[in-house]
Order: C-alpha cells, then sequence, then structure tokens
C-alpha cells in the first residue's frame, strides 16, 4: 500500500519537483553505499527501496516527456 501510495504522490508532482526528488534520492543512495562500505549500515533494505524510487521517478519523467512531446 506505501508504494501505491508514494506513486500517486509522485504522479501529481511537476518535472521539476521530480527532478529534486531524484537529486535527493541518489544523495542518499550515495550516501548509503558508503555506509555499506565502512561498515556502518544498519538498515541494509533501504538500499532497495532508494534504487526502486529512483526507478519510479525516472520512469514517471519518461512518460510525462513522451506525453509532452505527442
Amino acid at each position: 500500500m506505501k508504494a501505491t501510495q508514494r506513486l500517486s504522490d509522485l504522479k501529481v508532482m511537476s518535472t521539476d519537483q521530480l527532478q529534486d526528488e531524484l537529486l535527493k534520492l541518489k544523495k542518499e543512495q550515495f550516501n548509503l553505499r558508503f555506509q555499506r562500505a565502512t561498515g556502518q549500515l544498519e538498515n541494509t533494505s533501504r538500499v532497495t527501496e532508494v534504487r526502486k524510487e529512483i526507478a519510479r521517478i525516472k520512469t514517471l519523467q519518461r512518460s510525462k516527456t513522451v506525453a509532452a512531446s505527442a
């Protein structure tokens, strides 16, 4: 249920808001990778969650671009 709720929140965002969210998630992904490398990562499932959210945002950005050009 959380993923569908998050998806509906992302769908109403503008392209600029999606870009900002993507940047924030990429920074978090970098920090999580750094924590994993140094052995400080406690919530290992967060890495997968962030990757999936990045994919969702990229998919929405692409669909909005295609819709705008058509």
